[in-house]
């Protein structure tokens, strides 16, 4: 006990005495380094943004819970399956479920402190059972999704038991000048609010994925990796410019953002309807081949052949007629319908598109804004174009009629359609969405079921 007192008491008077030279010796160290006077020439604007704005940058985890099995000591060995059931070794012990968790890390932005909404990208969350959100000061809350579209890559959070949390002040993506500052700030690898800066090397870009087409977009060589995605752009001035959402792969310096004002619109649509309306321009359309081309004069199969012109329509309007071959929309190249229909989901009611196309041997640029595409008008289209009405069954989706003349008369009232292609259908929204991605197709694969028995069926339109 003597022993154990001195020790303590000696270790409390060496540990007052270090305090006491730690004060003495680092405090004017730590004064040294405070923030420097504001009228300092290191307080750029690139710093003024940035100190503005981190607060409000978050970093977000998005965990998924995968159900899996642990493999036997024979399977790590033999190979999967040599366990419980293979011939001769039903006694040995075999796999045994367990849960593995997935995580995928990104940034955000708050862009109301009062609700605590966060604006990111939807690959970010996609597929999260679990989104937690980690602010600069050290806190930790959980979020949940109240909106994301892939078609846009926008995800909309609300971070839950916050309120009275710093936001970044949203800036105008209509006036941004090519060549302008612009600074990034993002998690990338992990590494926290992490700052890069560049200018912006282009506008109006459109990349291609395996999901689709992103169009509109602002092009920066401000360094962007992974972790990045969801963070904010910003100008010179600490506003909100865009949303980092992808690089190119193939170099260095090239990355690109969502504008805000495209990113703005979708967050509304998210937050008051629960998803971005679709829209459509009116026209009925084909694919060129490379007999078409040649009777055209065209040295390639690529655009989209006008067919039809519906009635009231913005194309209507603005004077597409039939026989106009489309080449482009907003700049975005259309080599055909795959192509129209992908970047008309990437448009946002109230944009003006510009369509630039071929008439004879004229090339002209038409201005019209899309309209949008209810499901009433695309069930009536539906049903014009495949020739069958549907309804809701105990089954699912049961055709009530079908036209004899039509694509779909050799099905019969009481089928089913359980699948438009490689989409599950399970209600009339479902069905209409996916007849929105096919509705210019010359031919549809369905999966139908007949008293219990499934096959497919082409529709040749």
């Amino acid at each position: 006990m003597r022993n154990f007192a001195f020790a303590n008491y000696f270790g409390k008077t060496v540990l007052f005495l270090f305090c006491v030279w730690a004060a003495q010796t680092w405090l004017p160290l730590a004064e040294s380094r405070a923030a420097p006077a504001p009228d300092s020439p290191r307080m750029t604007p690139v710093v003024r943004a940035v100190q503005a704005v981190a607060p409000a940058v978050v970093n977000i985890t998005s965990t998924h819970v995968i159900e899996g099995r642990r493999l036997s000591s024979l399977e790590r060995f033999f190979g999967p399956g040599f366990g419980p059931g293979f011939p001769g070794f039903d006694g040995f012990p075999g796999r045994q479920a367990r849960r593995q968790k997935r995580v995928s890390l990104g940034s955000g932005v708050i862009v109301d402190g009062q609700k605590g909404l966060v604006l990111t990208n939807a690959h970010v969350i996609a597929g999260g059972d679990e989104v937690m959100v980690h602010l600069l000061d050290g806190r930790e809350f959980p979020a949940t999704v109240k909106g994301a579209e892939p078609d846009f890559d926008i995800a909309v959070l609300e971070i839950r038991g916050a309120r009275q949390l710093p936001a970044v002040r949203l800036g105008d993506s209509g006036d941004i000048l090519p060549g302008e500052t612009v600074i990034a700030i993002g998690n990338p690898f992990g590494f926290t609010h992490t700052v890069t800066t560049g200018v912006v090397s282009a506008l109006g870009r459109t990349i291609r994925n395996e999901g689709g087409l992103f169009t509109d977009l602002i092009q920066t060589d401000a360094a962007i990796n992974p972790g990045n995605s969801g963070g904010p752009l910003l100008n010179i001035e600490g506003g909100l410019i865009g949303i980092n959402t992808a690089v190119d792969a193939r170099a260095e310096g090239i990355g690109f953002a969502i504008p805000i004002n495209k990113a703005r619109r979708v967050m509304e649509d998210l937050m008051g309807r629960g998803r971005v309306a679709p829209l459509w321009l009116g026209i009925a359309a084909e694919d060129l081949d490379s007999r078409m081309a040649m009777a055209l004069g065209r040295r390639e199969a690529r655009g989209l052949l006008v067919s039809t012109v519906f009635e009231g329509t913005p194309a209507a309007r603005a004077g597409i007629a039939p026989g106009d071959i489309i080449e482009s929309i907003n700049a975005a190249p259309v080599r055909d319908r795959r192509d129209y229909i992908n970047v008309l989901r990437n448009q946002t009611g109230g944009e003006t598109l510009r369509v630039a196309l071929r008439r004879g041997e004229k090339s002209l640029t038409l201005n019209l804004t899309p309209a949008p595409f209810d499901d009433e008008r695309a069930r009536a289209l539906m049903e014009r174009r495949w020739g069958l009405t549907l309804g809701p069954g105990s089954r699912g989706l049961v055709i009530q009629s079908v036209r004899r003349d039509g694509p779909a008369a050799f099905l019969r009232k009481g089928d089913v359609i359980a699948a438009v292609g490689a989409t599950r259908v399970d209600t009339l929204q479902d069905l209409l969405q996916a007849f929105r991605r096919e509705r210019l197709a010359g031919q549809v694969l369905l999966q139908i079921v007949r008293d219990g028995r499934g096959y497919y069926a082409r529709l040749v339109l």
